[in-house]
């Protein structure tokens, strides 16, 4: 097993979007929430040196710039959404408190994020248009390596945050609970590692949050972390892995840590992909029932050919300048 390893670094003022990304590599940004009833969902993942695209993969990935995405998931009946449009080194602008990807931004005020999405869905070609505001409870000070190597690692920006949704395209406007992290490589993600699991859940006192992790050197990152409201955490002991049923169409292998005696359910599937899930499940978490985000990623599928010659049709890409 890895040995969990958390390095501290001052971070008081949210995300930095000015990072760089080096050849071979890939960072995001990703965000989710729950609205207050259950009934809606989103996920957005805003992406240098787009860590899934074939496009980048088939180049060579030497200019992780010149293929960025913004990926929208939006989840309730009637509102279903999914876009993922790769575009060029044009349109895309960087600074601390601001990151451009083609016509959408996400932008720090100081207080909280805010994502305006300007996008068209696929593969039915619909208008994503709206704004999600993140206002964290408390920014984290913790970045967490993922591998023995030092390639891979991962910072948790806001386990709890409050979200306000509202979009004219589809017409959504909800509040719940969300959540903010930061990935960064300097690696292709299928090489550090064959496939992984993780999941979130917000308690009654903060967030849960759960990684594990098979690298392709044959360590297994186990995280297990209890974050408070105030951004503190508290690492616990592993939990034993549970294996939940498999996808719907694709059949990619999923399990969660879970404490023992509770028996985990998938509750609904948001994204059932050929190398991906996102799902909301039923868990425990440190004495306490949760609803958790939870994501399997099968990387030895990814990089098969065939399914990133499936790609293409969720993930269309364009290079038009900058107006």
């Amino acid at each position: 097993m890895l040995e969990r390893n958390i390095n501290h670094h001052d971070q008081t003022s949210g995300p930095d979007f000015s990072k760089g990304v080096a050849p071979q590599g890939y960072g995001w940004w990703y965000a989710d929430a729950i609205s207050d009833d259950g009934q809606f969902g989103f996920s957005i993942i805003a992406m240098i040196g787009s860590v899934f695209s074939p496009y980048y993969a088939w180049s060579g990935r030497h200019t992780p710039n010149n293929h960025v995405a913004l990926n929208v998931g939006l989840y309730g009946k009637g509102v279903k959404r999914w876009t993922m449009t790769e575009r060029g080194e044009n349109d895309l602008s960087q600074s601390t408190n601001r990151l451009v990807i083609g016509p959408s931004h996400l932008e720090w005020d100081g207080n909280s994020l805010l994502i305006h999405i300007n996008e068209w869905a696929n593969p039915i070609f619909r208008k994503v248009e709206g704004t999600i505001r993140l206002t964290p409870n408390a920014l984290t000070k913790s970045t967490f390596q993922l591998d023995s190597n030092g390639k891979h690692f991962w910072q948790p920006i806001a386990p709890l945050a409050h979200a306000e949704v509202k979009f004219s395209k589809p017409e959504l406007n909800w509040t719940g609970k969300g959540y903010i992290d930061s990935n960064f490589g300097s690696e292709p993600l299928e090489s550090g590692f064959k496939n992984w699991d993780w999941s979130r859940g917000h308690t009654s006192t903060g967030t849960g949050i759960l990684y594990d992790a098979f690298t392709r050197d044959g360590e297994n990152c186990q995280l297990v972390l209890k974050f408070d409201k105030d951004g503190n955490v508290e690492n616990l002991p592993p939990e034993p892995r549970i294996q939940l049923n498999k996808g719907t169409i694709w059949r990619v292998g999923r399990s969660i840590l879970c404490e023992n005696g509770f028996e985990p359910k998938t509750l609904g599937m948001l994204e059932d992909t050929p190398f991906y899930t996102r799902s909301r499940i039923s868990s425990r978490f440190a004495g306490e029932n949760i609803i958790a985000i939870h994501e399997s990623l099968d990387c030895d599928r990814f990089a098969s050919q065939w399914v990133r010659c499936l790609l293409p049709f969720r993930m269309p890409r364009t290079t038009g300048k900058k107006p």
